[in-house]
């Protein structure tokens, strides 16, 4: 594969559906220029899954997903020799079992290097997988290619992809690894970016509902002591239940302590019993 020149370089400048700040998009189009992996970190809800959609989108490129589970395993993006399979069709008499390939089962990297077309890879929440999982993809991901040892085939990607990897920081990653990859940290969006977030899905949305609900959100962020802090796809979520049960601006402004329809903002008891003290402490304080 020859190494292309920065100035063909496709140029990722965000798209109608998905707000990227200015240094989100400097992060994908220098992990399209230096041709390496692209770790996106941030809160849960900050868009970092979508952020790999919309690139592919604006790109015009085949996306590949690849979800991570806490028992995924770096060979399963590879391939999978079924050989549970095999062992049934040999007791059937089946023909199959004589030839090793039909039990072969390509993962998302074995289909994203045969792409036809450059191609978008996302690997989604690699920090939930075990500790060496990163390390045992740098060989793949620094020479795209990798080998099939049942078949001793070697798979060589046909154009490098673009690989975006999403990791919530529930734990740390090698130094091997982060060596190989262009890091971007998504700050929670500030006032101004939200509102903007919040026009591209509710464009009709009066300005006085939306400033009421950005006075709450963000006072509700900044109480001390949350165990979770409420993330932008959970104020979305709020919002089109606030216009459904159509709350009013003055119920929101109200409401100083527990914001109307709290459910969709707190996800755990804690936090809700946390604000219920807090709401009592304020009424005495005021007597």
């Amino acid at each position: 594969m020859s190494e292309n020149h920065a100035s063909a370089t496709p140029r990722f400048t965000g798209t109608d559906h998905y707000v990227a700040t200015e240094p989100l998009k400097q992060a994908v189009n220098a992990a399209l220029i230096l041709q390496r992996p692209l770790l996106v970190k941030g809160e849960p809800g900050t868009g970092k899954t979508l952020l790999a959609e919309e690139v592919a989108r604006a790109l015009g490129r085949p996306l590949h997903q690849w979800h991570i589970k806490s028992t995924s395993k770096a060979q399963h993006g590879l391939y999978e020799y079924d050989a549970v399979s095999r062992l049934r069709d040999s007791q059937l008499g089946d023909e199959r079992v004589h030839d090793i390939a039909n039990y072969i089962i390509q993962g998302v990297l074995w289909q994203a290097f045969e792409s036809p077309e450059p191609c978008v890879v996302l690997i989604d929440e690699i920090d939930k997988a075990d500790i060496e999982f990163p390390n045992d993809l740098l060989r793949e991901l620094d020479r795209m290619e990798f080998h099939v040892h049942e078949t001793r085939q070697t798979i060589r990607a046909r154009h490098r992809p673009l690989i975006l990897i999403t990791s919530n920081n529930e734990k740390d990653l090698p130094d091997a690894f982060l060596r190989r990859c262009f890091f971007h940290y998504i700050e929670f969006p500030d006032r101004d970016t939200l509102t903007a977030i919040v026009a591209v899905h509710f464009p009709d949305l009066r300005s006085d509902i939306l400033g009421a609900a950005l006075d709450a959100f963000f006072r509700l962020r900044e109480v001390p002591g949350l165990k979770k802090r409420p993330s932008t796809s959970e104020f979305l979520d709020w919002l089109r239940l606030l216009l459904a049960e159509s709350i009013s601006r003055e119920a929101l402004a109200a409401q100083q302590d527990i914001p109307p329809l709290a459910g969709a903002l707190l996800k755990n008891e804690q936090d809700l019993k946390l604000l219920q003290r807090l709401a009592l402490m304020a009424q005495r304080g005021s007597r």
